[in-house]
């Protein structure tokens, strides 16, 4: 699961009015490496170079990063794509700064440091490269330019039988590509955190593990100065906060839970939920005795009116490995009598009983039942604040609006169509990809939901209260993803290029779609 930055400009002064704009998302092109590739990561990241009128996309299934030229944002045309096998096991995220294109390339054995290279966007040639940490994610350059940190995911192996640490590494290259050496290479590590120090409220679960080994960057966004990253820890359900020019974690936060039992956090639990036809799908959307863990993927940072904020898009992710695995279905939980005295109706299949739960967090007071039903994901895209505190978390609007606008096709997956409902058990449409832009007088959220397909995008003047414009998607449901003829399928990332370095002088989207292996480009016209 590659990571990249999107490079969306979130500084807004809110002097736009959100609740009479509008946003339309039009679909004038599309880059596709057809249906060979279909589910193969084909097209995961997309980083776009201005001077060059460029986009770098991750390339999973060939192990390349992807050129290709949309001087004409309607034909997209390929160049020579940048080989990065000679320095590892393919490349999971890519960005773009200044001439200098920065790609992430895991070890060829996945729990070894990985490398970041540094190719010219000119030439395409590789100009450096140098060590980080153990599988490097995502990455991401300061805003000046002169930094580079990645995401340093640390995942064991299969058999849990390693378990390298999770870290952030910190490129300085201020003096230059070309000088560059792992000198110049500083890490943020989480071993403070080790033992007694362990912080309250986080998920740390593996075996045997210590609290620096359990911790997994995920994604980073960065405060508007560059000085203060904060890192997504997805299996963890927290947030690190990293000072940058020290390269030490100052915290590690804990996101805490979403209650769905509440009015607005509703969810669709069950694959299997339909009153009239037995395991059979249905939209079900209502409250339940269950909590969210947020657990995002990607998350973005904006400031509005002189103060920052992040927004996260809540996936979920469970550990499942030959070695040990936290997942089970509801109906496997031994659930605590007191506090679930109608569990044999809640374990139900057309209930909680399909829905992917943990067996690693819930037993609250050690008794070897679970006390608290926990999901993956929220279903939702949060902002919180920079002390990590909630301001706003879009509830149940995305299973509202896609039952209420794609009924048959709701909760679909991305790799099949006629697959109604599939997601529902699991983590719904499954918000994957987030980020910012400002256009308009206002900052906007664009959200990519990774099974469905599609973006949602959000107008903010005030960050308690986003108003949802719009969503578009170019998924088929007619088609047939094996023979691409069903649009874009999974968005893994987004990039938001300004009318100012557009090649068409129109603020344009870019996505990326994972599963599918193309990238479609919207204007994004307000």
């Amino acid at each position: 699961d590659g990571d990249g930055d999107g490079d969306g400009d979130g500084d807004g002064d809110g002097d736009g009015d959100c609740a009479t704009s509008t946003v339309t998302l039009t679909e004038i092109g599309a880059y596709r490496n057809g249906p060979a590739v279909f589910d193969q990561s084909a097209a995961e990241i997309v980083a776009y170079d201005p001077a060059g009128e460029l986009l770098y996309i991750v390339n999973g299934a060939a192990s390349t990063i992807d050129r290709v030229d949309i001087g004409d944002p309607t034909t997209p045309s390929a160049l020579t794509a940048l080989d990065v096998s000679s320095f590892g096991s393919g490349v999971t995220s890519v960005a773009v700064r200044n001439g200098i294109v920065a790609a992430a390339v895991p070890a060829a054995v996945d729990t070894d440091p990985g490398k970041v290279v540094f190719f010219d966007t000119t030439t395409g040639t590789a100009l450096a490269n140098v060590d980080v940490g153990v599988l490097p994610d995502m990455l991401i350059f300061t805003p000046d330019g002169t930094k580079v940190l990645t995401a340093n995911e640390g995942q064991p192996n299969d058999a849990y039988t390693v378990d390298p640490e999770g870290s952030v590494s910190i490129v300085d290259i201020s003096g230059g590509v070309l000088n560059v050496t792992n000198a110049d290479v500083s890490t943020a590590g989480f071993s403070a955190f080790n033992g007694a120090n362990a912080p309250a409220g986080v998920r740390v679960f593996g075996p045997n593990a210590t609290v620096s080994q359990d911790l997994e960057p995920e994604y980073i966004t960065l405060s508007a100065d560059g000085s203060t990253a904060y890192v997504a820890l997805q299996e963890n359900n927290a947030l690190a906060v990293v000072d940058v020019e020290t390269s030490t974690v100052s915290a590690v936060v804990p996101l805490g839970y979403k209650d769905h039992s509440l009015p607005g956090n509703e969810l669709d639990a069950s694959n299997r939920d339909d009153p009239n036809v037995q395991d059979g799908p249905f939209i079900n959307i209502q409250n339940w005795p269950v909590f969210g863990m947020y657990q995002p993927d990607s998350i973005a940072s904006f400031s509005l009116n002189g103060t920052e904020y992040i927004v996260s898009a809540n996936e979920g992710d469970s550990r499942d490995y030959a070695g040990f695995s936290e997942e089970v279905r509801g109906d496997d939980l031994v659930l605590d009598p007191t506090v679930f005295p109608d569990a044999s109706t809640l374990q139900l299949d057309a209930n909680l009983g399909r829905l992917k739960t943990t067996t690693a967090s819930g037993d609250i007071d050690d008794d070897g039942d679970h006390d608290v039903f926990y999901a993956f994901g929220a279903r939702s895209f949060t902002i919180w604040d920079t002390n990590v505190n909630v301001v706003w978390d879009s509830g149940a609007d995305i299973e509202n609006f896609l039952a209420a606008n794609y009924p048959d096709d709701f909760n679909s997956n991305n790799d099949e169509n006629g697959s109604f409902d599939a997601r529902s058990d699991d983590k719904g449409a499954e918000p994957e990809a987030v980020i910012t832009a400002t256009f308009d007088g206002n900052v906007h959220i664009f959200g990519g939901l990774e099974r469905m397909g599609g973006v949602m995008v959000w107008c903010v003047d005030d960050a308690t209260a986003p108003v949802f414009k719009t969503y578009a998607t170019d998924r088929v449901f007619t088609g047939d993803p094996l023979a691409d003829t069903a649009g874009g399928l999974g968005p893994e990332g987004l990039a938001f290029i300004p009318a100012s370095e557009s090649p068409n002088d129109l603020d344009l989207l870019v996505v990326a779609n994972e599963v599918s292996g193309s990238v479609t480009i919207f204007t994004v016209t307000p």
